[in-house]
């Protein structure tokens, strides 16, 4: 079920995730809701390029931004072709996504979200998985006990990697653990996990073969054989992410996707004006509209 790594314990000194904030325009459960994001100075920056991907400077500890709280059925994600890449609810044939609850799981068995600065190049065929990247920042799979908040920035430690084949496309899902979590000393490696959280494995593979199945999908298949790979084999696949999206941040890559930055001083920055202006142009914050019981009901698949 898993391979392990040589990944051994460290000494994680951290960044406290109070230094970014989320900050909502438009109304919940609304095609109009966005997350944006500010640093500590109160400037607006993007999620996707402007938040570092690692939290310490020993380079041993990433940023995870958390889009989709566990236990929660809305389909959050970086708006990866919008300006400044708020958070928004992913929308199918018209309607906003909600995960079903694929028996006997409700929502997503983890704190899910990405770690900035990194990107799956859809032109980059990866000879492991024979399949090209899905276009995304690379997906992580937060396992620790606390219910994250969404946009949330956890200070996280990678412990091993899924290698998901998603409708023909590579889908990395790192499994990782918010360093301050009371098992993270515990958890240096993903056979760790398995000793320590026996079960949680073995679910988060079920969970991602079927979650696409209630919408007419067919099962997600796996590389190796659907077992995990270990820490050091998880850190090298982000670090690939991460060089895939510097080139696309330098625009030597062609992409539609928005590079547009506020801290990186690349051609695609944009200045504190033309910032404002996108974070004002967004819907003000409305009421929350009403979430169909639907969204809760159990289905059972083969």
């Amino acid at each position: 079920m898993f391979a392990a790594s040589g990944l051994r314990s460290l000494k994680l000194i951290h960044r406290s995730m109070s230094s970014f904030a989320a900050v909502q325009r438009g109304a919940e459960a609304t095609e109009s809701l966005r997350l944006f994001f500010r640093n500590e100075k109160g400037d607006l920056i993007s999620p996707f390029h402007d938040i570092p991907m690692f939290n310490n400077a020993d380079k041993q500890v990433f940023n995870m931004v958390c889009e989709v709280p566990r236990f929660s059925n809305a389909k959050m994600e970086m708006a990866t072709k919008e300006p400044l890449n708020p958070i928004k609810q992913d929308i199918k044939k018209g309607k906003l996504r909600y995960v079903a609850n694929v028996f006997p799981y409700h929502g997503y068995l983890w704190n899910y979200g990405a770690i900035p600065q990194t990107w799956e190049d859809p032109s980059h065929r990866d000879e492991r998985t024979q399949c090209n990247g899905d276009n995304d920042p690379i997906d992580v799979c937060e396992i620790g006990h606390r219910i994250g908040k969404r946009g949330d920035v956890i200070a996280v430690k990678v412990l091993g990697a899924l290698a998901m084949i998603d409708e023909g496309e590579t889908d990395w899902k790192i499994i990782a653990i918010d360093v301050n979590d009371p098992l993270a000393e515990k958890l240096n490696d993903i056979s760790d996990v398995q000793r320590e959280m026996p079960g949680l494995l073995d679910a988060t593979v079920t969970w991602f073969r079927v979650y696409k199945i209630p919408d007419g999908k067919p099962p997600n298949k796996f590389a190796f054989n659907d077992e995990f790979q270990g820490a050091d084999f998880a850190r090298s696949i982000v670090l690939e992410t991460h060089a895939q999206w510097k080139s696309l941040v330098a625009g030597q890559t062609s992409s539609e996707l928005a590079i547009g930055n506020t801290t990186l001083a690349t051609q695609a920055s944009v200045d504190a004006t033309t910032a404002e202006g996108t974070f004002n142009s967004a819907a003000e914050v409305g009421p929350a509209a009403p979430i169909a019981s639907s969204v809760d009901t159990w289905r059972h698949v083969t």
